[in-house]
């Protein structure tokens, strides 16, 4: 009961020692790679502080600016499957705890993969990682930041996104792209990601929502981050619990050895308990691996 009590308190000194300052369209103009439809995006309320979206076709930016930043800012992409974000859980309450380390957040609602609204689905949430990490970089001098430190984050099948933009940099998602800003993040944080799309670890409803019910083998290569880790990949921060049921363990420990193998910066936390999507706090556990990856970013 206590742990309980330390911890709301915790997230209500959060909520009020961060607002989101702005909530921005992430393009400025046309989406790319989008049909012309009525927006279908639904909000799903699940209680306080716990808000998630459904069927995203018009991604957007949220700004959290810390009250004394230090220069680092990290892009936030909330997981959901590929088939919602967890907006709350797993992008404004982190954020806000990034804030409280002098960190400025962008809280990324990309575009959700499907037909109805994108021309290639599996595009489309690469193309707005990417944008969101230009935005960030072109926007450093209004935001106070070090151009050279700008990260990403994710959590579940937004551990895939930040791990593909952290493996996909050279080749920008948007075909018709211009402006040659760097969309190489600084520094990647994966938090119980989905990383593999093998047929041995894929979390097969982030497979199918992204690249269809039967990919080719090229698609799949393409999509399974831990195939593309080079020397040039970011440093590395990864989360998981040995007990996942939903995103097999497995993923983690794949990225974490192509890491190694390449010479990348790498430092995983694994708990032998706490299951998936704990945001947060993992309730099996007194350790904050909040913390944790706070100390890491210190050396960033």
């Amino acid at each position: 009961m206590k742990k309980i009590v330390l911890l709301l308190g915790f997230i209500l000194i959060l909520f009020s020692a961060a607002k989101a300052q702005e909530t921005l369209p992430l393009y400025p103009g046309t989406i790319p790679n989008s049909k012309n439809v009525p927006d279908p995006e639904t909000l799903l309320e699940r209680g306080e502080n716990n808000r998630a979206y459904q069927n995203t076709a018009i991604p957007t930016l949220t700004v959290f600016l810390p009250k004394n930043p230090n220069g680092k800012a990290v892009v936030i992409c909330p997981g959901g499957g590929y088939a919602r974000t967890a907006f709350d859980k797993e992008g404004v309450l982190v954020a806000q705890s990034l804030n409280e380390d002098s960190i400025t957040a962008f809280v990324l609602k990309y575009r959700i993969p499907q037909d109805l609204t994108n021309v290639d689905k599996s595009l489309a949430p690469l193309q707005d990682a990417q944008q969101a990490i230009r935005f960030a970089r072109k926007n450093a001098a209004k935001y106070r930041l070090n151009p050279n430190k700008i990260g990403i984050m994710g959590f579940s099948a937004g551990g895939h996104l930040a791990a593909s933009a952290a493996t996909r940099f050279r080749k920008m998602a948007d075909a018709n792209e211009l402006d040659t800003t760097s969309v190489r993040p600084d520094f990647v944080m994966l938090i119980y990601p989905v990383i593999s799309f093998t047929e041995e670890l894929a979390h097969k409803g982030s497979r199918k929502n992204l690249i269809g019910e039967n990919p080719t083998q090229a698609d799949i290569l393409l999509c399974s981050p831990e195939m593309n880790v080079t020397a040039d990949s970011p440093p590395t921060f990864l989360v998981h619990a040995a007990d996942d049921q939903t995103v097999a363990v497995g993923n983690s420990l794949a990225y974490y050895e192509a890491c190694v193998k390449n010479g990348v910066g790498a430092e995983m936390h694994l708990y032998p308990k706490g299951g998936h999507g704990f945001g947060l706090f993992n309730p099996k556990t007194p350790d904050v691996w909040m913390e944790r990856l706070k100390n890491w970013l210190r050396t960033q």
